[in-house]
């Protein structure tokens, strides 16, 4: 008996007992796993400034614009051709600097007609776009006369509402209004009815009235076309408006960019001519820039149209 009590004391187990070290290891605390050194932080290789979208943007149409008038320059200079046939892009410059005052008050004018005509085409345009969508008969019915006004040349029937209608200023905002209508009611009219299917049964499940389906469902939907619709109506108000001005030949001081060109080309003022082109065309530019910031501040933060963007 004492060998064995000697033996145990000596730390030999005795069978079915448990040893000391399992003991003292199973009363140790686990140790804790070792941490997994983060991950190396890859550095985002810089975009050449060339190459961001938004550079290319600005700088591909400057390029282009340099190149197109340094080879006007070059034409007119090497083939020494008169003013009063092509003026070079110099000469045109320094008329526009020079005849700013006659130059910049018909811009105002015109300006002033464009953006009334571009305000009452959409007024008008989204009324009867509400009007085409509540009904398949009325838009069905009303919709060929609406095609009817775009296809007919706002020259043909001019003169007749500068007769019936008095005033010369109303009179040229109904004539470039009649040229920007046509857009807004049919990107409006498409978009209204490019309703998403299982939407539309969705509110009709919930019972969802006329308004509430067009103020919730229908026009969120036509917002893109809409303003689709915009950009080019918008160009179209001042095509109508130097067009209405035209058929119109007022004189006077509250003319607009369209009597300084007939007035140039009577004068043979040439270069005058092509200054007030470049004006018109830069407030085209200027109308289609506008329209496209709209847009991206109107849609820029849901539609996928501009998010791709």
């Amino acid at each position: 008996m004492n060998t064995v009590a000697a033996t145990t004391a000596a730390g030999v187990s005795t069978p079915g007992a448990p040893s000391a070290a399992v003991t003292a290891a199973s009363s140790m605390p686990a140790a804790a796993p070792a941490k997994r050194p983060p991950p190396a932080r890859v550095a985002a290789t810089p975009v050449p400034l060339l190459q961001q979208p938004k550079v290319q943007r600005i700088v591909l149409p400057l390029v282009v614009a340099i190149v197109l008038l340094g080879t006007w320059q070059a034409l007119v200079t090497g083939l020494k051709l008169p003013p009063y046939l092509v003026p070079s892009p110099v000469l045109m410059m320094e008329t526009l600097f020079t005849d700013w005052a006659p130059l910049g008050l018909a811009l105002l004018v015109t300006m002033k007609i464009t953006v009334l005509s571009f305000v009452v085409a959409v007024v008008i345009g989204v009324l009867i776009s509400f009007l085409f969508v509540q009904s398949r008969i009325i838009e069905t019915a009303l919709f060929p006369y609406a095609v009817l006004l775009q296809v007919t040349p706002i020259v043909a029937i001019a003169p007749l509402i500068i007769i019936w209608v008095k005033e010369p200023t109303a009179s040229l905002v109904v004539c470039a209004a009649l040229v920007a209508l046509f857009p807004i009611i049919s990107n409006t009219t498409l978009g209204l009815r490019s309703v998403d299917p299982d939407l539309q049964s969705y509110f009709k499940m919930n019972r969802a009235s006329r308004s509430q389906v067009l103020l919730r469902l229908r026009i969120p939907s036509a917002l893109p076309y809409f303003f689709g619709g915009l950009r080019i109506s918008s160009g179209l108000a001042l095509i109508g408006a130097v067009v209405a001005e035209f058929v119109a030949g007022t004189g006077g001081t509250g003319t607009g960019l369209a009597y300084q060109i007939l007035m140039a080309g009577y004068q043979l003022n040439i270069p005058r001519m092509f200054a007030a082109l470049l004006l018109i065309s830069l407030a085209g530019v200027f109308l289609f820039v506008l329209m496209a910031w709209l847009t991206k501040v109107c849609l820029g933060s849901w539609h996928a149209s501009e998010l791709s963007n």
